[in-house]
């Protein structure tokens, strides 16, 4: 059974939306907005393990730097995340002006709000894997 979501927040003309999709008891998290949606950045968690990223060259020798609204989700949820969670991030809006880019930091907070309370809503029981036992192997 698939348990997926998106959810958006749309301000001063642009929209940012995360695409949550359960695998297991880890979530895959695709955020994407503006004027060329892209993936710039990944970053990874749980509950017991900090937050890394994995930034992409984009051009001029930079490095895209989406993490950073991804980070705003990653607090917001890290603690009712059952397993692991995988945010893939790449938001551009041509000629971003200071108050998009200012705008973007509370929208990616308010979607992860959102993915909590869906979290919240969703049902995580799934069968627990079976291994080996010491001195077993397969046959």
């Amino acid at each position: 059974m698939e348990k997926e979501t998106i959810v958006e927040v749309t301000k001063l003309g642009f929209t940012i939306q995360a695409a949550v999709k359960v695998i297991g008891k880890d979530l895959l998290i695709t955020l994407t907005g503006g004027d060329t949606p892209h993936i710039g950045t990944v970053t990874t968690f749980s509950r017991d393990t900090e937050i890394q990223t994995v930034r992409f060259p984009s051009h001029d020798g930079r490095f895209h730097k989406d993490d950073v609204l991804a980070e705003k989700i990653a607090v917001v949820i890290k603690n009712a995340v059952p397993g692991s969670c995988t945010i893939t991030s790449g938001i551009h809006v041509d000629h971003i002006s200071n108050a998009q880019i200012n705008a973007s930091f509370p929208m990616s907070e308010e979607l992860g709000y959102k993915i909590l309370d869906w979290l919240e809503k969703t049902d995580f029981h799934i069968k627990e894997p079976v291994y080996y036992k010491d001195g077993e192997k397969p046959l």
